[in-house]
């Protein structure tokens, strides 16, 4: 045991120094693209660090890799502190010899630039010259010929020559239902599946993994922004999810997927984990990844939850709120990550969340609080709420003027029937 965990972090060590040694040659200094140092806790080893468990599967091989600014590979700098450098997965797989063959870019693109729904075109990675594929356009499921060859005198594509003998999966996740990651996961599954090669997903630690809550999605509004009949926050890594598509038959005419998930090292679901990369452009700190499950119901609504402003997800508000009721004002400006924000240029009225203490459950108040003091309530819900809910009845009830604690009650069966199904698919306690 110990000789592998010299050996590794001699790897990794060897990785990075041959990373750096490029990234100097290149002389390039974009913002994300050079070897940075975090803080993170050392104790935990996320997947994409376990390089004496996957290496060895992928040499010689073509891979195809699901990635984002997220996905990379820690190393330490020094032993006895909580600094650690990084690179990224995708350079230090090319810089050992790996052949990186496709990248497969989900929502907010490889770099993690683009806007919440922006469509993102393929292209080449200027850094690397590695072809990249959008996975958040038309396109959001990988095709086939983009992971087989057709043989020019055969006529059924699945006779033909691979193009990627593995697909990599590696995204930070936030364990959010509408947060549309594992709806990718699901559609590479998919993919990986219908064209018989192996998936490996190497895991990563759920910020928002210690609490279960939010309405079951009921099937007839499944969307790309809720695929699965889950709960809003479902305490579960990007891992174990993957396990759960599969047990449970989720994936297109029950087909499963050849699945192998690179655990994390000294995780468990009740652990802080900080994340040291912000997932996309608008889930910048802890604060805001923590209340994500609750404000991004607002986006379903005429309220702004601080797109164009550095407060994302961490205030809310309306021109059409009461002033009276809400003291807190902003203007929403374009920035990076929103273009065209919701009240650009208006003043909002709305509440300042930033030092609220961390929640552990998904909090309705604010929702039901913004309902109740807006001017036309007709207009208040748009059509992306049921989407984001999952289901027509929180509408109905908050219509109805149920209180937070009447609606939770409405979801105590469905929870528990999940946290059951859950059980089957963990791996950390």
């Amino acid at each position: 045991m110990r000789f592998n965990v010299f050996k590794n972090t001699v790897l990794l060590f060897v990785l990075v120094m041959i990373s750096c040694a490029s990234k100097v040659k290149n002389n390039t200094n974009a913002k994300g693209e050079s070897l940075e140092q975090i803080q993170i806790d050392s104790s935990i080893v996320v997947g994409s660090n376990q390089t004496d468990i996957y290496l060895p599967l992928l040499k010689g091989k073509r891979i195809g890799i699901v990635a984002n600014q997220s996905s990379v590979v820690f190393i330490d700098k020094d032993l006895n502190t909580d600094s650690r450098s990084y690179t990224h997965l995708v350079d230090s797989l090319l810089s050992l010899n790996i052949d990186v063959n496709t990248v497969f870019a989900p929502e907010h693109g490889f770099r993690g630039k683009a806007d919440a729904g922006e469509r993102i075109k393929d292209g080449i990675d200027a850094k690397t010259g590695v072809p990249i594929i959008s996975l958040y356009s038309a396109n959001k499921k990988p095709k086939l010929e983009q992971i087989k060859e057709t043989k020019k005198y055969e006529s059924d594509i699945s006779k033909g020559v691979s193009k990627i003998d593995i697909m990599l999966f590696d995204l930070q996740d936030v364990g959010v239902r509408f947060y549309t990651y594992i709806s990718t996961l699901h559609y590479v599954m998919e993919a990986c599946a219908e064209a018989n090669i192996p998936l490996i997903i190497l895991d990563r630690p759920n910020p928002n993994g210690h609490y279960i809550d939010g309405p079951i999605l009921e099937m007839e509004h499944k969307s790309f922004v809720g695929m699965h009949p889950i709960p809003v926050a479902y305490g579960m890594t990007i891992g174990e999810y993957a396990k759960m598509i599969n047990g449970e038959k989720w994936l297109a005419n029950g087909t499963q997927c050849d699945l192998k998930v690179i655990p994390i090292k000294n995780y468990s679901h009740n652990l802080n984990y900080s994340l040291p990369i912000k997932p996309s452009p608008n889930l910048p700190n802890d604060k805001a990844i923590n209340l994500y499950p609750s404000l991004c119901f607002f986006e379903g609504t005429n309220v702004s939850v601080g797109r164009g402003t550095e407060m994302q997800f961490q205030i809310f508000g309306s021109p059409f709120l009461n002033k009276d009721s809400f003291d807190f004002e902003f203007i929403p400006q374009p920035n990076e990550g929103s273009k065209y924000p919701k009240h650009q240029n208006k003043i909002c009225y709305g509440k300042d969340l930033t030092k609220v203490e961390t929640i552990n459950t998904i909090n309705l108040k604010w929702l039901i609080e913004a309902y109740n003091n807006t001017e036309n309530k007709s207009e208040f819900f748009n059509a992306f709420f049921i989407k984001l809910a999952g289901t027509k009845k929180l509408q109905q009830q908050i219509e109805a003027g149920l209180s937070e604690e009447d609606i939770k009650a409405t979801w105590k069966d469905g929870l528990e029937r999940f946290k059951e199904t859950r059980k089957t698919y963990l791996i950390y306690p």
